[in-house]
């Protein structure tokens, strides 16, 4: 896991003692392609606008540039004429439009883009899936690669570390109460971290949803994402959900779907073979960036003082794993498993016509997998406990 493109310097800071360059795993050189779109998508604040940047000035190709949030943006690629979009375009060979899901129609003018231009390659950055993915989903089948860019993750942060496991137990503590935001890692103190992450929560994340015209207001929306926050690694029922806010469990599912679409949270759900004692019903949720997490229940207490450290330290580890797999392209299906004798696994990977099972343990002690998944699933599926000393190891880092 050597493949690392993008250099984004980092200042030193206390608690984050980084070193002074974290290396993207994305490269939008190796993606770009003629006459096709690179569709990056992600959440805010994650680094997407700087990827883009820091390629547009270190390509030899000339490119236009554009941001889909202003208006003359907006006007320019809202036309599916092709002559007028080739005005916009001139003799670049790259067009790049940040945060083009601000612009109604894209996905047509981009197809346009591709199928008359075929000497231009095309990126667009995203940070409302609902929004990018809709508009761009059908006219461009065939046309576009999607690929995602998350917070920092962990394999980035330790790929030129000469003795990763000292860094990563020295700062361990911090990543779980503040996350992996680039601005958390860059932030001068911890106070400058819980300002980055209220400003995050309450303008944009939220934001970004409400400017969605199926939500009317953010209370309900922040309710439900206090329940999610406070249940992360249990079971969550669209019904006790929908009890809990006084709604129906269809606006529930409604409301999950765009926070999943808005990159505020993921769902697991539940593995099974059909057999009558495995719970598939129901699924779990998890955050992103666990420093999101925090922030939502208003929470910035170290961890020595916390009571939360077991589900915080779940949820920090599936994201990294998520993180890992999609950059080194290690495909698989994710779950988790239980049966109603509540017997679990709290990852399950189905990759390569096998399975893999994960249990996450943030103290040490010696467990053995439950003795209905090794009955129920025997050979075909490993089992491993995940602690903190030996998380590298499950990232691919040591």
């Amino acid at each position: 896991m050597n493949n690392h493109h993008c250099i984004i310097d980092i200042i030193v800071n206390v608690g984050y003692t980084f070193g002074m360059n974290i290396p993207r795993y994305l490269s939008i050189s190796d993606e770009l392609k003629k006459s096709k779109t690179l569709v990056l998508l992600g959440p805010r604040r994650v680094g997407k606008t700087t990827l883009l940047n820091n390629f547009i000035t270190s390509t030899k190709e000339k490119t236009a540039v554009y941001r889909g949030d202003e208006l003359s943006t907006q006007h320019a690629f809202e036309s599916a004429d092709s002559n007028l979009l080739k005005g916009h375009i001139g003799t670049a060979k790259i067009l790049a439009i940040d945060e083009a899901q601000a612009i109604k129609g894209i996905g047509q003018s981009l197809k346009i883009i591709n199928d008359t231009m075929p000497e231009v390659s095309v990126i667009v950055t995203g940070s409302s899936s609902f929004e990018l993915t809709g508009q761009v989903g059908e006219p461009l089948t065939g046309r576009k690669t999607t690929r995602y860019l998350f917070p920092i993750a962990l394999t980035e942060v330790l790929a030129n570390e000469s003795v990763p496991m000292r860094l990563f137990q020295q700062n361990l503590p911090s990543y779980l109460v503040y996350g992996m935001y680039p601005d958390i890692i860059t932030a001068e103190n911890d106070q400058a971290r819980i300002d980055f992450l209220r400003e995050l929560v309450d303008l944009y994340l939220l934001r970004d949803i409400l400017t969605y015209q199926a939500v009317k207001g953010s209370r309900v929306i922040l309710q439900l994402l206090v329940l999610l926050a406070y249940q992360v690694g249990n079971k969550v029922s669209h019904q006790e959900l929908g009890s809990s806010l006084n709604i129906d469990k269809n606006t529930v599912a409604r409301y999950l779907d765009l926070l999943e679409k808005s990159y505020i949270i993921f769902r697991l759900s539940g593995f099974s073979r059909n057999l009558r004692s495995e719970v598939t019903k129901t699924a779990k949720y998890f955050f992103y960036d666990v420093g999101i997490r925090n922030a939502v229940i208003n929470n910035f207490n170290p961890l020595e003082i916390r009571e939360d450290g077991e589900k915080l330290w779940e949820n920090f580890i599936i994201v990294e794993r998520l993180k890992m797999r999609t950059y080194t392209k290690l495909y698989a299906n994710q779950y988790f498993w239980r049966t109603w004798k509540q017997s679990e696994v709290d990852l399950v990977e189905e990759r390569e016509g096998k399975l893999f099972g994960y249990e996450f343990k943030w103290k040490e002690k010696v467990i053995t997998p439950p003795k209905e998944w090794n009955e129920t699933y025997g050979d075909e599926a490993a089992w491993t406990a995940i602690y903190p000393n030996s998380a590298l190891k499950f990232l691919g880092i040591e």
